[in-house]
Formats: structure tokens, C-alpha cells, sequence
């Protein structure tokens, strides 16, 4: 029965998403649901936990925080095993690496550390292996030293195509060949095989020098120099094998052989074997003169 002048009653229906909150929150208030004891502090330390972890997020430390975790529970790594290393020294792989007794296996990038150790002056390229629990295994490939490269007052070993790989440190290398000048690391290579052809005098060259990145001299064991044309070079090394061959030419005290023309051959002397022809030359002058005066 509805009374003349009451106000109408009216329902409100909640959206499904709201029902089951509403009626927990309502539950709660008639004090139909226990809340057990300890919640409050129990969500109150979840808080703070959750605004921990939000800042170390935001604070980009979660990394640091799973590599401290995981070395604790017995992930760091202890052990080191590196091969295939011949001029690299296993220090300088573990320096580059950043490797100080704390840093976690779980947490290793492994592609990271190989471009890290690949930057190694030695180092042509790298292979690195995670064995668990505490320990990576680390396999170098290294460059080759073909030759010593002296450009101004730096001297430094090369490969092959000429890249520089290091300083000169060590006197094991000094039995490789010397090139010397502008231009000398980049054309070695090709200058060194050409030279291959006559295994006689290669062996008592010493030192190979680029002149103004155009052509090359060559220093002999006794001091003689030789100086090739630009063009043609192979060429006049033959002409000098067979004046060698005939008139034992590099045997004498000369100080250069000029083979730039291809029409003559120009020879040097020494200081002192200048000094001695002079003296010859006088010496007969005066001879030809007394003749002269006697006649």
C-alpha cells in the first residue's frame, strides 16, 4: 500500500564490475567479516615494499640489486678459464670485463662482455660460455703480426692488410720485417710478396722504406741502399741481381745503387770509398805529371 504524499522508493543498481566490492565494504562495516589481527601491519609493510621496488625501478637499480641477490645465493663468479691467448695477458681480460669478485653469473651479458674483450688490442674475436654455478669460460682468436711499422718515431706491429694491432713492446717481434715510412703499412703486403721472388737477397734486407708514398728503397744487412723506380720495381730488381751475379756489386763499399732510370744504373760510395778514389785520383795525377816533367 503506498500512502498519498510519501515519497516514491527508488533502486539503485551498481555495475557488475562494483557489486562485489560494495558488498565486501559493507560486510566490513556491519562487522559480518572479521579482519584478522596483524593486517594492518602486514599491509603496511607491503606498501613500503611495493615503493621500494617502484624505486628501484625508476632508479634504474634493479640490475644492480639482482646481481647482489643472485652473487649472495652463491651465483657470483669465482673462476675464469681463458684460452686460445698468446700476446693477451688473462688480467687484461679480466680488468675489461670488470670482473671484481662479486659480479653474478645469472646476471652476465654475455654478448656485452664478448664486444668488451673483443676491444682487447690482440683480440680478432672472442667466444664466451657461461658454466654454472660460478664460473664462464672465455676462447680468443688473435691477430697475426705480420711486420713492424715505423712512422715518425712510433714503432708498431701490423697485420697483414696493414691495421696496426699494438706498440712495439716486446723484442720477440724484432725479427720481422721493418717497413718504414708514410704509405709502408698499407702496400706491405703487396711490396713483401714481390720480393718473394728472389729468396737470395730478401733475406739480407733490412729495412723496407716508403718515399713519399710513391715507391720504395730498400736497406741492405751492410748498410747499401737501393732505390726503386716507382713503376717497375720488379724490374730492376732483376737488372740488379745480374749485375750482382757478375760484378758481386753489393759486395763492394758502396753506399747506394740508384735503379730509378731504366736506361742506367747509378753507384754510390761510401765516404771513405770516395775519400780513397780522390786520393787514387790525385795520386796519378801526380804520377802522370812527373812522367811529364822526366820525358
Amino acid at each position: 500500500m503506498r500512502l498519498e504524499g510519501a515519497a516514491p522508493e527508488t533502486s539503485v543498481v551498481l555495475p557488475r564490475i562494483l557489486r562485489r566490492p560494495t558488498r565486501l565494504f559493507t560486510a566490513l562495516f556491519d562487522g559480518r567479516v572479521a579482519i584478522p589481527i596483524h593486517t594492518g601491519s602486514i599491509a603496511t609493510a607491503g606498501l613500503f615494499a611495493l615503493t621500494g621496488l617502484y624505486g628501484v625501478v625508476e632508479g634504474g637499480h634493479l640490475r644492480a640489486l639482482a646481481e647482489s641477490t643472485t652473487s649472495a645465493a652463491g651465483f657470483a663468479i669465482e673462476t675464469v678459464n681463458v684460452a686460445g691467448n698468446h700476446e693477451t695477458s688473462p688480467i687484461d681480460v679480466f680488468q675489461q670485463l670488470g670482473l671484481d669478485g662479486h659480479t653474478s653469473l645469472i646476471t652476465l651479458d654475455v654478448e656485452g662482455a664478448r664486444k668488451a674483450v673483443m676491444d682487447l688490442p690482440w683480440v680478432m674475436d672472442a667466444e664466451i660460455r657461461k658454466i654454472y654455478p660460478d664460473a664462464i669460460d672465455i676462447k680468443l682468436s688473435e691477430k697475426r703480426a705480420f711486420g713492424i711499422w715505423q712512422h715518425g718515431r712510433e714503432l708498431s706491429l701490423i697485420e697483414r692488410n696493414g691495421n696496426v694491432i699494438a706498440p712495439l713492446t716486446s723484442e720477440k717481434f724484432t725479427k720481422l720485417p721493418l717497413f718504414v715510412g708514410l704509405g709502408a703499412d698499407a702496400h706491405a703486403e703487396a711490396f713483401d710478396a714481390m720480393l718473394d721472388n728472389w729468396p737470395e737477397l730478401k733475406p739480407r734486407i733490412r729495412a723496407r722504406i716508403r718515399v713519399a708514398d710513391r715507391r720504395w728503397d730498400i736497406r741492405l744487412d751492410n748498410g747499401v741502399t737501393v732505390r726503386l723506380p716507382e713503376d717497375g720495381a720488379a724490374g730492376a730488381l732483376a737488372r740488379l741481381q745480374r749485375m750482382d751475379a757478375e760484378q758481386e756489386i753489393l759486395g763492394r763499399d758502396i753506399a747506394t745503387v740508384d735503379l730509378r732510370l731504366a736506361d742506367r744504373i747509378t753507384i754510390g760510395l761510401t765516404e771513405g770509398a770516395a775519400e780513397r778514389r780522390q786520393n787514387a785520383l790525385e795520386a796519378r795525377e801526380r804520377l802522370l805529371k812527373k812522367r811529364g816533367r822526366n820525358s
